[in-house]
């Protein structure tokens, strides 16, 4: 006893400051949204959306303590009853089959303590347990866990979460997503759904039985959850807001240069939202004008051949797994751009051509899909030209048709201002951000003379002046 209280008076006076916790300002990332609030891009190394305590829906609260600390509200730090029931599991099974950290624990050790596990440790844990009880309320302590901790795929916090898997705010989620939710802090690597599905449903059933025994929610509430099918955020979906996210990596990527010239790395953890002068609908626009016109071009060229050439064994078909392997390692370095899909012939003829992008996706081009590469489908043209099994090509989608192209050689660019205050509008600067960040409309150099035409050309229009108007060729005298 006396050692015990010995160790205590030693060990009080040297706990940190709790200002992290009271005045909780965590890492949030660099947002740059359009002029219309659209969210063009976020940079930082942990996604992080803050909420207060009355924002965060009770469905996730009552979730997360049938999952962590049922006795959160009764206990004042350290649940001593759980603590007993875990040396109980423990010693039954042999191992370390059940824990007994409070949320007030994994606080604690979240904002100031290392991994280290030590009795050492362990005793610092539990002093400063007990001083972050005795200075912050329930709810402060609570929403500091529901925005701080880790869960997977960088995402901090509960809100965040939901926008990683869900694709939706933490207010829409129903009891069984919220259930899901709750059971990745335990092991975010091995209970995220995007890791295994299947090891995070099981993990959520425990949450569910939890909640209904705890009466957070009825029988039938529990029968209904238990049923729903977990549907995760389709990353690769096209929605509005991903399309302008992805058709305005320039504009974003342009933002970040300058928020980084004045903040250096601490921009990344701010929670700075940067706000430009972009129109979402007008960028829309320019992009699809900048690739439709590049694109145009392109097919006005003959086709120079596929993209590569690639080892493709015979049969590997019939093995679904080295198949998908294989065509994921292909698809990885010769990436998608946009529209533009990657896949690898397995068949061709002068009239037909059978390629594959997964196992799944195959498709069986002939006719008019063919148009653009017939030269490339005979014998007797060049082998580098040649389409054949192996053959790494381009598959676009025209009314309805795939067809093959090859991706464009040449770039554009795109700039549009408003005339009465020099606000850029849109900015394109290339034909796809994801084959290199150079930005043409701000780093590539042009004519003087080219540069200067729209404003000869602006005036001339303005005093009446027409492509048929007849300029007399003769020195002003």
């Amino acid at each position: 006893m006396l050692l015990g209280t010995l160790a205590v008076a030693l060990t009080w006076p040297n706990l940190p400051d709790l200002k992290a916790m009271t005045d909780y300002r965590p890492r949030v990332p660099l947002r740059v949204y359009t002029a219309d609030k659209v969210l063009l891009a976020e940079y930082g190394e942990e996604r992080r959306n803050v909420l207060r305590f009355n924002e965060i829906p009770d469905v996730m609260k009552q979730a997360l303590l049938a999952a962590e600390d049922d006795n959160f509200y009764s206990h004042g730090g350290v649940d001593w009853s759980g603590v007993g029931r875990a040396v109980i599991a423990n010693l039954v099974s042999g191992a370390k089959s059940q824990g007994a950290s409070t949320i007030t624990m994994q606080v604690a050790r979240n904002f100031y303590l290392s991994s280290e596990k030590s009795f050492i440790r362990k005793f610092y844990e539990l002093m400063l347990t007990y001083k972050i009880e005795q200075n912050l309320s329930k709810e402060q302590i609570l929403e500091l866990y529901l925005n701080q901790i880790y869960l997977g795929h960088r995402s901090y916090g509960f809100a965040a979460a939901s926008r990683t898997y869900y694709g939706k705010p933490l207010s829409e989620v129903t009891i069984a997503e919220a259930a899901l939710l709750a059971g990745i802090p335990k092991a975010p690597s091995r209970f995220n759904p995007r890791a295994n599905m299947k090891r995070a449903v099981a993990r959520q059933h425990y949450v569910l039985d939890r909640m209904e025994m705890l009466g957070y929610i009825t029988p039938e509430q529990h029968q209904q959850a238990m049923a729903q099918k977990i549907v995760l955020r389709d990353n690769t979906q096209e929605t509005p807001e991903t399309n302008i996210a992805r058709h305005g990596q320039y504009v974003a990527e342009l933002a970040r240069q300058l928020m980084y010239n004045v903040y250096k790395d601490n921009v990344y953890g701010r929670g700075l939202s940067v706000y430009t002068t972009i129109r979402s609908e007008d960028q829309e626009v320019a992009y699809h004008a900048v690739r439709e016109g590049i694109m145009s071009y392109t097919r006005r060229k003959p086709y120079p051949g596929p993209a590569a050439q690639v080892d493709l064994p015979e049969g590997i078909e019939n093995d679904t797994e080295r198949f998908d392997i294989a065509l994921e390692e292909i698809r990885n370095k010769y990436r998608d751009s946009d529209d533009l899909v990657t896949a690898v012939v397995l068949s061709s003829s002068a009239t037909k051509v059978v390629a594959a992008r997964t196992p799944e996706q195959i498709y069986e081009l002939s006719g008019k899909s063919l148009g653009y590469v017939k030269r490339a489908l005979v014998k007797t043209g060049p082998v580098s030209r040649r389409i054949q099994r192996g053959s790494v090509i381009y598959l676009q989608k025209v009314d309805d048709t795939w067809t093959i192209i090859n991706m464009p050689t040449v770039e554009g660019a795109f700039i549009s201002l408003n005339p009465q205050n020099g606000a850029i509008e849109s900015m394109i600067g290339g034909f796809d951000f994801n084959r290199g960040d150079f930005n043409r409309v701000t780093q590539a150099w042009r004519q003087p003379g080219s540069t200067f035409k729209p404003f000869v050309y602006a005036a001339g229009l303005e005093r009446g002046i027409t492509p048929g108007t007849n300029i007399s060729d003769q020195p002003f005298i």
